[in-house]
């Protein structure tokens, strides 16, 4: 299979050796100048002007749209996916463990993130505003109400896949791709979000994070 994992970066970083990673530097189409080693995220179909609201999304969304691949993955510069619980670069997963992960699973994921005495739902609360969740539930109502009962599901669990990182196959990447993204849009058309601060503006990023086991 040819599977390439997109390494999320906002800044110049020591980066992966092994041919699998494609460092991909987010939000290019605003910063031109930082970095010209990287694969920009604004080439061909992309939304890399949104990285302010959409974080990583936006090198996934380049990826998705413009790499041909049996498989995709996206991690960040900082936090990679590993089988032996190594922090260094020479401990992330390669090709060969990728290939052997896929011959059994149409998707890689990291550990599940446990918060406990907390549910998905108000952890997402006690961070964020509450009216882009509030309307993502909503727009999943109107245009996903098959996806309803695992929204419940998913928001009352204390734990999650978090971060946007995953190695997908290219059939469940499409379909996965296809349904946040649609959802997203439709938050970002009913949300106004002049008021909020640099990082609450993050938002999509940080709702996308509760969608991928929602579609899981």
């Amino acid at each position: 299979m040819k599977v390439k994992v997109l390494v999320a970066a906002h800044k110049n970083y020591k980066m992966p050796s092994n041919s699998l990673y494609l460092p991909v530097f987010v939000g290019k189409e605003i910063h031109p100048d930082i970095n010209h080693t990287f694969q920009g995220d604004n080439t061909g179909d992309n939304i890399s002007a949104k990285n302010p609201t959409y974080n990583e999304l936006t090198a996934i969304y380049w990826g998705w749209k413009n790499l041909d691949v049996d498989a995709m993955g996206l991690v960040h510069y900082r936090r990679y996916l590993s089988l032996n619980h190594r922090k260094s670069l020479d401990s992330v997963l390669n090709e060969q463990q990728v290939q052997d992960l896929l011959k059994s699973a149409d998707i890689i994921l990291p550990p599940k993130r446990r918060y406990y005495i907390e549910t998905n739902e108000s952890h997402y609360f006690h961070a964020h505003h509450h009216e882009p969740f509030k309307i993502m539930r909503q727009v999943i109502a109107e245009k996903y109400p098959e996806y309803v009962p695992s929204f419940n599901k998913v928001m009352k669990r204390t734990w999650a896949h978090m971060f946007n990182m995953f190695i997908m196959k290219k059939e469940p990447l499409d379909e996965y791709c296809t349904w946040m993204f649609d959802v997203l849009s439709e938050v970002e058309k009913q949300t106004d979000i002049s008021s909020y601060s640099t990082y609450e503006k993050r938002v999509y990023g940080f709702l996308s994070e509760l969608l991928l086991d929602v579609w899981l």
